[in-house]
């Protein structure tokens, strides 16, 4: 290729980019938000002032994409944290340890600015401040993108990451193609993030996480629902969430009063830290993802990477590290010889099977959420009733524990959870007595 361009130069589209960059001849980035600086901070996406978590799959394509970059976050002020430096909560109760724990203590904006900095130093990339506006399609294929000052960047190939308030549908629609089929769940999340200054009060911990589970009935009015990571800076960033109408608000007080009924570490911060920033909140109401592969036709040299393609409860953690491995479904695409100019049929089916499993994660847990009323599953009761039963076993047991936390990392698929011999070892957990509680 000779060019391509990427629409949105946030976390997907800079993975997408560093892709591309060996595949085309020039890579240009294009970003609406001309306020994002070295920092990585912008003005048009709030949800990066919120906490975000990278993921264990995240963490390891990171570094694979760009060797190097953990050692060089962990020199700014990110802290790696490994063992008994992460933590995880259920039902307010210590989870066993899980083998081979390792998380990255690092703010969105630190990461992305990392990030941003390292796609921008390659020689064929070019970051450029503009809006995309439509697609020229000439012939069944992509010819250029339109930008919102008038200008056409031709190109060859063409990726939508724009987030989930992307536009491609109705670019599509206004140029005699059908938009993609779009699954929603309404989930009426609400969730604020708020900074500390970190001391010594909680020792070498870099990461906890704290959750409502069975005991619970997974709702977040009984067991509040919240996490920690110690950041750059000298800092604890702290996430509290909460559905419908008990989703957390601004008020620095309130805030305080919501740790006080999470974990402990997070009861230590807000009785012992001082609060360096306002709070930060945001609403989320609904997940949901967009399905080209049901569509009959589809522009050539055209794909859809992150929020755009699929946008799950941020709870869970999966975007960061779904962008990525979307991004390694880009690279497995192009490198299979598929000709660009072609219709990206092979890309959408290797990003699905990722946003898939991602899909099946988050949407079942939601389900559990009493406010949230389908779609459901087939078979849906049973294999909630089989989730409680591995979600009690892996409070207690390290081995349960390991494979239940390998699959919210994302390292393997959840149909692990249904190995018969992870099971039956679960089944001999409860009846055992130790899963009670």
């Amino acid at each position: 290729m000779k060019r391509a361009v990427v629409m949105g130069g946030s976390y997907a589209g800079l993975f997408a980019a560093r892709v591309l960059s060996e595949y085309a001849e020039e890579v240009v980035v294009l970003e609406a938000d001309e306020a994002i600086g070295p920092d990585g901070m912008g003005t048009r996406a709030p949800q990066r002032r919120q906490l975000h978590a990278l993921l264990a799959m995240g963490h390891s394509q990171l570094e694979r994409w760009f060797p190097g970059v953990t050692a060089e976050l962990v020199a700014g002020g990110a802290l790696l944290g490994e063992g008994d430096d992460v933590r995880f909560y259920m039902d307010g109760r210590l989870k066993a340890p899980a083998a081979g724990t390792r998380m990255l203590g690092a703010t969105r904006p630190f990461l992305e600015a990392t990030v941003r900095r390292r796609v921008a130093g390659a020689a064929n990339v070019r970051l450029v401040t503009g809006q995309a506006a439509g697609l020229v399609v000439e012939r069944g294929r992509v010819r250029g993108v339109a930008t919102a000052d008038g200008e056409v960047l031709d190109t060859e190939f063409a990726v939508d990451a724009t987030g989930r308030s992307s536009r491609l549908g109705n670019w599509l629609e206004q140029g005699g193609w059908d938009r993609a089929p779009v699954a929603r769940m309404r989930i009426d999340l609400g969730y604020a993030t708020g900074t500390f200054r970190r001391g010594d009060e909680l020792g070498s911990t870099v990461v906890v996480h704290g959750s409502p589970g069975p005991a619970s009935g997974y709702r977040p009015t009984v067991t509040e629902a919240g996490g920690l990571v110690a950041v750059e800076g000298d800092h604890w960033s702290v996430v509290l969430a909460g559905y419908a109408g008990d989703r957390p608000g601004r008020d620095p007080e309130e805030f305080r009063a919501r740790m006080r009924r999470c974990v402990e570490p997070l009861r230590t911060v807000a009785d012992t830290c001082e609060m360096s920033d306002t709070v930060e909140t945001f609403h989320v109401a609904e997940s949901m993802r967009r399905d080209y592969q049901r569509l009959g036709r589809f522009p050539g040299g055209l794909v859809v990477a992150g929020d755009a393609l699929a946008a799950v409860n941020p709870v869970y953690g999966q975007g960061l590290t779904l962008a990525a491995l979307q991004a390694n479904s880009l690279a497995a695409y192009l490198r299979s010889g598929a000709a660009p100019q072609d219709p990206a049929w092979g890309y959408f089916r290797r990003a699905a099977t990722v946003v898939d499993a991602a899909w099946q994660l988050s949407t079942t847990a939601d389900l559990a959420q009493p406010h949230v009323d389908g779609p459901y599953p087939p078979g849906y009761p049973l294999i909630r009733w089989v989730g409680d039963r591995i979600t009690a076993a892996s409070i207690v047991d390290a081995t349960v524990n390991t494979t239940y936390t390998n699959v919210l990392n994302m390292m393997e698929h959840p149909r692990a959870l249904t190995r018969p011999a992870l099971l039956l070892r679960a089944a001999r957990v409860l009846l055992a007595g130790t899963g009670r509680g």
